[in-house]
């Protein structure tokens, strides 16, 4: 098995060391990361990987694969895998034939993801050997920055707390340990078919016996309804307490609800409400010849069935 031994006293002499210097000297460029997208699947791998650990282990680690920018400053992380590590107070070994095998196997569903960064449990203190491990997917990423993520997996405040770094070399000498890990913002990016399915789960975390029951069409369009009319209602009465001196104007939400009033076609509520009713019933009619055909392509199988 190829491990990847990082020796914590005797860094300054080891042979990546001399490869970070040797790439410094060449002048190779690191483009810097900007901003981060994250996707849910990847949060559930980490939880699931962290909940499937050692009793020895007190977090895990595991690479972040994902697709960039043109210019490699925004990046999108799709999803990620563990990486098996054992440290001790001295050093940490990482597997690194089973980082690669993976990673090609990966690339063989996957060829457009490629390794962004890495990611770790922990809380808002970092492992000791963080440094040394973001050299190696520094490496890994050239010529891009690698892209940190830290996941507090115990959720000591109650909430799940992400932290998105990179990690910016500092002082004269190349050397590893020599990084100071800054912040990069992040989102959290979701499709809206994921929208139902993250929902189900916040729900089933609210219920006592922990499942939530999964609505049918026309009550997630109600839902998503009375979401609406809320959201409607907030931005009414903000910009009634604005123009009552109530509240201070904001120049940025201001200019939000413009570009939102621009979108909106101009029609008035008559036309809209013949347009509507004339939609629902074309969606009807469709519903209704859907369920025709069916019923008659059952009542077709079974005579045939029968003869």
């Amino acid at each position: 098995m190829s491990m990847l031994n990082l020796n914590l006293p005797s860094l300054a002499n080891t042979t990546n060391t001399k490869a970070t210097a040797a790439a410094a000297a060449s002048g190779i460029a690191t483009t810097s990361t900007q901003q981060c997208y994250i996707h849910p699947v990847v949060l559930f791998s980490i939880l699931d990987h962290y909940l499937r650990r050692s009793e020895s282990q007190d977090r895990v680690i595991g690479t972040l694969l994902g697709v960039r920018s043109d210019d490699g400053r925004v990046v999108e992380i799709r999803s990620c895998f563990a990486v098996p590590h054992f440290e001790t107070e001295d050093e940490i070994q990482v597997d690194m034939e089973h980082h690669s095998s993976v990673f090609a196997l990966h690339k063989q569903a996957n060829p457009r993801e490629q390794i962004v960064g890495w990611y770790a449990t922990g809380g808002s203190q970092l492992s000791k050997y963080a440094a040394l491990i973001q050299e190696f997917y520094a490496q890994e990423a050239a010529p891009f920055s690698a892209v940190h993520l830290v996941v507090d997996a115990e959720m000591t405040d109650g909430e799940l707390k992400l932290q998105c770094l990179q990690g910016s070399p500092i002082g004269v000498e190349p050397h590893s340990e020599n990084c100071l890990f800054l912040p990069i913002p992040y989102e959290l990016q979701y499709q809206d078919a994921e929208l139902t399915a993250l929902q189900a789960t916040a729900d089933s975390a609210e219920s006592a016996d922990g499942v939530a029951a999964i609505v049918s069409d026309m009550e997630q369009l109600e839902r998503t309804i009375e979401e609406l009319r809320a959201m409607l209602d907030r931005v009414a009465s903000y910009v009634q307490d604005v123009c009552t001196g109530k509240k201070k104007a904001n120049n940025l939400i201001g200019k939000y609800l413009m570009d939102m009033l621009a979108v909106v076609p101009k029609i008035d509520a008559k036309q809209f409400s013949t347009l509507f009713h004339t939609h629902l019933q074309d969606i009807l009619m469709v519903a209704y010849l859907t369920n025709l055909t069916r019923a008659q392509l059952n009542i077709a199988d079974r005579l045939q069935r029968i003869a």
